[in-house]
């Protein structure tokens, strides 16, 4: 646990809590204005994608900036960044609040493939190879932010208000301000090194762009198909679980904490998945954790508004969570180049891949209802599980 207390990995991992406060909030918010904007269920799939798409498909562009200008800017700059577009969508609850919320989600883009890659390094110093346990670590910091950001912005907004969620946003300048001060020049870990030392690639294979020239693509495209499927499935859960028990009559509380348990339960799967691929190996951990997600997922559609929600709801966050650090950190040993730029593109194609899945998801929840959904994320899950068997074994 010492990797905890090291300046630079607090520093970014602060920094992912507070970035993801931010994004676990997005829900609520639109949840809360869903009302007073006249939002639909296709509507609110339709701008969760646009605002996740944004915030994704830029990733790989501020990773190859990542890998040449370093960390520092890119980090401390991303939650600032984030923090004041934020500040004022709250003060804007009209249309131009979505429009900020887009530009927000920037800030985000910035911050997460250096963030991703100073985390994963300074934790496979610290834990001697062990890189997936490490990049759970620092996942868990988002996670827990996508945790904490439904469960106090929910009553938030019931008691204040949009306005008091600026709560959230003043905590973006001192962490934006720690991480620039933490990621001097002196400090920073030399993105451009390969993604792992058991990679014997040719020297010109760690010039940037050169993955796209290897033959060994296929794994590479498999690895796409179960981030696509896995991300579909938790963005899911994150965009629907709060309209549907709004839907159900539930109060902005409610619907923010059983959101949050869901976050809760994928924080907690991140680390234990992580913790168990180093031991037991990736591609095991991927099949059985996705395989039985569909069962909790599926039994979410059939029981409606019921207490055991509180338990099926963070079990299939934990579930499904459990093998996004496993995806990341394959990723990065697939694409030997600069590290945030392979942490760029998976995470980006996973935000983005996910986000159109959701609007798809959205169209079908208007012509279906929501309860059927839930039937349908279990069927993806499964999907996912089959193509975790195609994984490389460790």
């Amino acid at each position: 646990m010492s990797l905890l207390f090291d300046k630079i990995f607090s520093s970014v991992a602060l920094g992912h809590l507070v970035v993801d406060i931010l994004n676990g909030s997005r829900t609520v918010i639109l949840t809360f204005m869903s009302i007073s904007l006249g939002l639909t269920n296709t509507a609110l799939g339709i701008f969760s994608t646009i605002y996740v798409v944004v915030g994704s498909l830029t990733q790989p562009v501020f990773g190859y900036l990542g890998d040449r200008l370093g960390p520092r800017w890119l980090s401390a700059g991303g939650v600032i960044w984030m923090g004041a577009f934020f500040s004022l969508a709250m003060f804007e609850p009209g249309q131009w609040a979505l429009v900020f919320l887009v530009l927000g989600s920037l800030g985000s883009a910035a911050f997460h493939p250096a963030g991703t890659v100073e985390a994963t390094l300074r934790g496979r110093t610290h834990f001697a190879g062990r890189e997936t346990t490490s990049a759970a670590y620092f996942f868990v910091f988002g996670q827990a932010g996508h945790f904490l950001g439904p469960v106090i912005g929910g009553p938030l907004l019931e008691r204040f208000g949009t306005l008091g969620l600026l709560f959230f946003t003043s905590l973006t300048l001192p962490v934006g301000m720690n991480a620039a001060r933490q990621l001097r020049p002196s400090c920073a870990i030399d993105l451009s090194l390969p993604a792992s030392d058991e990679i014997d690639t040719p020297r010109s294979a760690n010039r940037p762009g050169a993955y796209l020239f290897r033959p060994k693509w296929l794994p590479f495209l498999l690895l796409a198909f179960l981030a696509f499927f896995q991300a579909w499935a938790q963005q899911n859960m994150i965009t629907f679980v709060p309209k549907y028990l709004s839907d159900m009559g539930q109060s902005a509380s409610t619907y923010g904490l059983v959101a949050s348990l869901f976050m809760g339960g994928s924080a907690f799967g991140n680390v234990l998945g992580g913790s168990m691929a180093d031991r037991l190996g990736k591609r095991r951990v991927t099949m059985a954790t996705l395989a039985l997600a569909s069962i909790p997922l599926y039994l979410v559609s059939r029981v409606g508004w019921s207490p055991w929600l509180y338990l099926l709801v963070p079990l299939s966050g934990a579930l499904t969570g459990a093998t996004h650090s496993i995806i990341v950190v394959s990723a990065q040993r697939m694409i030997p180049g600069g590290m945030a730029l392979a942490s760029g593109m998976i995470l980006g194609f996973m935000f983005s891949s996910g986000a159109m899945g959701t609007m798809l998801t959205g169209y079908l929840a208007d012509s279906w209802g929501l309860t059927p959904i839930f039937q349908l994320t279990a069927g993806i899950t499964l999907i996912a599980g089959l193509f975790g068997a195609s994984m490389q074994k460790d």
